[in-house]
């Protein structure tokens, strides 16, 4: 045999035994040394896991919303928790990136925004913590907070921190209709410092009123609560609103108008402070009767004849005044108790002319103090009452306006959902 003959041979038996090994190791087989046993095999990955425990952080990071969430509040849902460590950072973004900030509590266990979140709005929220030894833990969420179209809020009337009239109703209008009343009612509560009880009143599925049975007590504190954060309103669509208003009881004055002897009297805490001439409604354009409360106040504003359905044949109001001077409002349909300028002297305590109002004599411009006009509009308020009498027209709607007083007791409570 040649020498490269020799050669060949030596490494096809090379190439074999090496297969052969190859094979052997790939196969295992009792005692070998290649891969060991099953249980050696599941020691050795316990081990390995162990090994990597001993490196994971104990902390844990609970991150809400959960990850994916929609419909999540506006107001509370947002909050980042950790057991068994301390926060060390937390991110808070909208998509915009724009950066929410937030507040940690004293010892580092939580986090939360400091406000209100948007609607329809997504935001991120990227959290870091330690445990006792220095390990870190991350945890990352994103949700999307509740949509307009989901959602609902109550617009109410007064406002914080103003004072008003004892005959001033609690009065909420919600932006959606209401079909779960007596949920979000419960959701509302209306108290008086004078332990007065208050019922709510629903006028319809937008409109929900709170009063006494009687006038508020003068100079006593009403506070409203609204916790409806998360309340179902009606199917799918939810609250978004948490919020306290407090608001002071003035002095109590109630205006009484007799339009027989076309007079009015003031009286304030249940005395007579002042007797004014006035023109109420023309025979035929009475004035409502009943009670009405003060809901607005304009030193001049323009009242047209058009707006409330007096207009003439070609289709103009059959009046355009543009400065009526010391107007307030006593209907959502256009009753006001106003000065009147344009009107001779004579009329006021002897005739009345009106379209519907209430008419004190005043002076151009708004002025000139010493008017019945001006005195009456400096010496009211809003939620003020005005009590209009022998007018022969009807009573006013309860829910023109804020008039719920022309309800007795017993029909106010019929009107509760709770």
């Amino acid at each position: 045999m040649t020498d490269s003959k020799r050669r060949r041979a030596l490494s096809a038996a090379s190439a074999l035994l090496g297969g052969v090994l190859v094979l052997t190791a790939c196969g295992g087989g009792d005692g070998g040394s290649g891969g060991g046993s099953s249980e050696s095999r599941e020691k050795s990955q316990a081990e390995v896991d162990e090994a990597a425990a001993k490196k994971t952080s104990a902390a844990r990071i609970k991150i809400t919303p959960k990850d994916g969430s929609d419909n999540a509040s506006i107001n509370n849902d947002a909050q980042v928790a950790v057991t068994k460590g301390k926060l060390t950072d937390v991110s808070m973004k909208s998509a915009d990136g724009t950066d929410v900030p937030g507040t940690f509590s004293a010892d580092k266990t939580s986090w939360k925004p400091e406000g209100q979140l948007q609607r329809a709005t997504v935001y991120k929220i990227a959290a870091e913590a330690e445990d006792g030894e220095g390990r870190k833990a991350h945890e990352n969420a994103s949700f999307t907070t509740v949509s307009p179209d989901n959602s609902f809020i109550g617009n109410f009337t007064p406002e914080d921190g103003s004072t008003v009239g004892v005959g001033m109703p609690v009065s909420i209008n919600f932006d959606k209709g209401i079909t779960n009343k007596a949920a979000v009612q419960n959701g509302i509560k209306v108290s008086s410092s004078s332990g007065q009880e208050v019922v709510g009143h629903w006028f319809n599925e937008k409109r929900l009123d709170f009063r006494p049975e009687d006038y508020w007590a003068g100079n006593s504190t009403v506070t409203l609560k609204l916790d409806l954060d998360g309340v179902e309103g009606a199917d799918g669509v939810y609250g978004v609103q948490q919020k306290t208003v407090t608001f002071k009881i003035a002095r109590n004055q109630v205006s009484i108008v007799d339009a027989k002897t076309k007079t009015m009297k003031i009286t304030r805490d249940g005395k007579t402070v002042k007797t004014i001439p006035i023109s109420a409604g023309s025979p035929e354009n009475k004035t409502y009767e009943g009670r009405m409360v003060i809901s607005e106040k304009f030193k001049e504003t323009r009242m047209n004849g058009a707006t409330v359905g007096f207009t003439d044949d070609d289709g103009k109001g059959e009046y355009d005044i543009k400065d009526v001077p010391h107007a307030m409002r006593l209907s959502t349909s256009g009753t006001f108790i106003h000065g009147n300028y344009w009107g001779d002297k004579s009329i006021f305590g002897n005739a009345n002319t009106s379209h519907g109002c209430v008419g004190l004599a005043d002076a151009k411009g708004a002025n000139d103090a010493s008017t019945p006009g001006a005195w009456f509009y400096n010496n009211s308020m809003v939620g003020d009452v005005v009590d209009v009498r022998n007018t022969g027209d009807k009573t006013i709607a309860p829910d023109n306006g804020l008039n719920g007083w022309n309800m007795d007791w017993a029909q106010w409570k019929a009107g509760s959902a709770v």
